[in-house]
């Protein structure tokens, strides 16, 4: 599945570097809990799970042989994943769950701040995921969301695509370009909402990861833009 998902990030002009994890955490593959990029550089995070906390210093060596510019840390005894992150325009969500705490989201919130970007807490229900994977990002001002598991009332002002309940990990689509976005196939409806809405979807399976609740947007690390 991750070479099918690789092959179809090259396919529509993405560069990929695939990157081997040093954890057995079932949860390693989930590459965007250790950092958030802006334009100016990584912000390297303090994920929630200590064995996957361990590949943070990890990422921030990959990210210097790949010369990706280190633009800050997120200290302890902060904590936020990444996948708990979603920006949009200039508008930095942060989701509010147990794996975090105030320390990390505040801490965050700073770095966010000093980069342009507005922060914006949104409350989780209990048992998702992560925000990522049920919050997906179209365009600057466009998102699907899944408003069983967000607090909708967090978007205001954006243009939102909703996922029907039942299929509320299908928000979790990862973006690869202006409204052109890769999604698990195992969501038809939300894939035909998106469709309808004249997003450009790129479906693949990924059901082992939706297993455990990875969708494409925690996957992979958006390190720059064309």
């Amino acid at each position: 599945e991750l070479a099918v998902f690789a092959k179809t990030l090259r396919s529509v002009g993405c560069e990929v570097i695939e990157i081997q994890s040093r954890s057995r955490d079932p949860l390693a593959a989930c590459a965007a809990d250790l950092a958030v990029v802006f334009e100016s550089g990584a912000a390297i995070m303090r994920p929630s799970s200590p064995a996957h906390r361990a590949e943070a210093a990890w990422i921030e060596e990959t990210f210097e042989r790949n010369d990706v510019p280190i633009a800050a840390h997120l200290s302890a005894p902060g904590l936020l994943d990444g996948s708990d992150v979603v920006l949009a325009g200039k508008t930095a969500f942060i989701a509010v769950s147990p794996r975090s705490n105030a320390l990390g989201r505040d801490g965050f919130a700073r770095i966010a701040q000093a980069h342009g970007f507005s922060p914006v807490e949104v409350r989780l229900a209990t048992g998702t995921p992560s925000l990522r994977s049920v919050c997906g990002l179209l365009s600057e001002e466009a998102l699907v969301i899944a408003s069983e598991r967000v607090d909708r009332a967090a978007f205001t002002g954006f243009d939102l695509i909703e996922a029907a309940p039942g299929d509320e990990l299908g928000a979790g689509v990862l973006n690869v370009g202006f409204r052109h976005v890769l999604a698990d196939v195992r969501y038809p409806r939300v894939i035909d909402a998106l469709r309808k809405a004249g997003i450009h979807v790129e479906a693949i399976d990924l059901y082992d990861f939706g297993r455990i609740g990875l969708t494409p947007s925690v996957l992979a690390i958006d390190v720059r833009r064309g």
